[in-house]
């Protein structure tokens, strides 16, 4: 039997009764809970990852829904309890939802919420910050400067690499991946390759109408290629953003083979999922491969790194905090509230998850719908 954790409890006489397994950024997630009636628990466990018995211990015998990580495994034992408890709703303070079993949620009358549409310019902005940080070395020359090192100016110093005029290469081009590939195009007038199983209309008309807009302001143009495959795009890029979704097909995508295809000089970023990189076969390259450079958000093992990367001059590596803006993570958990409450309360599915800007105003109240139920049809 676990231990009980420890809570903070707001609007106790609540009807309702929603537990967060952790603390999550702002308090209007909490006030519009409490302004429906619900009682909010939030666990204050001094631990990073909850396990099983801890949650299970949150849930109770009485519980209406949960906002639970990305870093919780929920599977049948958990929907189980919850819908023991009489929950009908889980919300995950996340786009992707790898961490949940959506079958078990299903088959236990489980509705499983995500945060889609209010990560895409910041996660895209962490790729550019990654990209931009490998090609000009920065982490390295900060470390140096650091340590005391520099004597004065040196033609040799950190020389990286120019981003203008280079191609950079993009493997999932939604919404995402879209939004890098327009910050690194406008920002840094690069030629852009992509891979994607669908045509990213929108993004071929943005950067064709940059083009004209550069050409007409007597500059070099820009230019789009569609590649007709992913190897396409490892061969000719300069800078590489991963942005796929993780299924079988994407599992280790980048692997021995294809990091061999890149150019020996060339920027891996991922900010998408770790297990799409073969970490074993990144750490030997970069051993290998000193001229070229990976910037990571997202680990295969996570929290875990495969022995030798933390070791790479030439890798730049952070905790997941692609989504680590302010408005950004507060309106993830608005929006995992949210979902919740929906259910709770029998509201209809949002239209479009995607268009999620109604519920993210701080001086309106939000639509009565669920901002995104990823089993809804299931459910029905």
């Amino acid at each position: 039997m676990a231990k009980p954790v420890s809570i903070e409890v707001w609007n106790p006489n609540g009807k309702y009764r929603v537990v967060s397994t952790k603390p999550m950024p702002g308090t209007r997630w909490i006030n519009l809970l409490v302004e429906q009636d619900c009682r909010v628990e939030v666990c204050t466990q001094k631990k990073t990852i909850l396990s099983i018995e801890d949650i299970i211990a949150l849930i109770g015998d009485k519980c209406d829904g949960v906002i639970g990580q990305l870093t919780e495994e929920w599977g049948d034992a958990l929907f189980s309890a919850l819908s023991r408890a009489g929950g009908k709703a889980f919300g995950n303070m996340a786009v992707g939802y790898n961490n949940v079993d959506v079958d078990a949620a299903t088959k236990h009358g489980v509705a499983v919420g995500n945060t889609p549409g209010v990560l895409t310019e910041t996660t895209a902005e962490l790729a550019a910050s990654l990209s931009l940080a490998a090609a000009r070395r920065i982490v390295e020359a900060d470390e140096f400067m650091r340590a005391g090192l520099y004597d004065g100016w040196l033609p040799n110093l950190f020389v990286g690499n120019l981003l203008k005029g280079q191609t950079v290469g993009v493997i999932g081009a939604g919404r995402i991946g879209s939004a890098y590939a327009r910050m690194m195009v406008e920002g840094f007038k690069m030629n852009l390759i992509y891979y994607d199983l669908y045509q990213a209309t929108r993004l071929e008309k943005f950067i064709t109408g940059y083009a004209e807009f550069l050409r007409a302001n007597g500059e070099q143009p820009v230019k789009w290629k569609r590649a007709a495959s992913m190897e396409e795009v490892l061969r000719e890029a300069d800078v590489i953003s991963l942005h796929p979704v993780l299924d079988k097909t994407t599992y280790h995508l980048i692997n021995k083979e294809s990091l061999a295809t890149m150019k020996k000089e060339a920027i891996l970023v991922n900010c998408s999922r770790g297990p799409v990189i073969d970490e074993v076969a990144l750490v030997e390259h970069l051993k290998h491969n000193p001229m070229f450079r990976v910037g990571l958000d997202v680990f295969e093992d996570e929290p875990y790194m495969k022995p030798g990367l933390a070791d790479q001059k030439n890798a730049i590596i952070v905790p997941h905090i692609a989504s680590a803006s302010k408005w950004t993570r507060e309106g993830m958990a608005t929006l995992a509230a949210l979902n919740v409450l929906g259910k709770i309360k029998g509201y209809p599915i949002w239209s479009d998850p995607n268009r999620v800007e109604p519920f993210l105003k701080e001086d309106a109240s939000p639509p009565a719908a669920c901002p995104s139920i990823v089993n809804a049809k299931a459910l029905v």
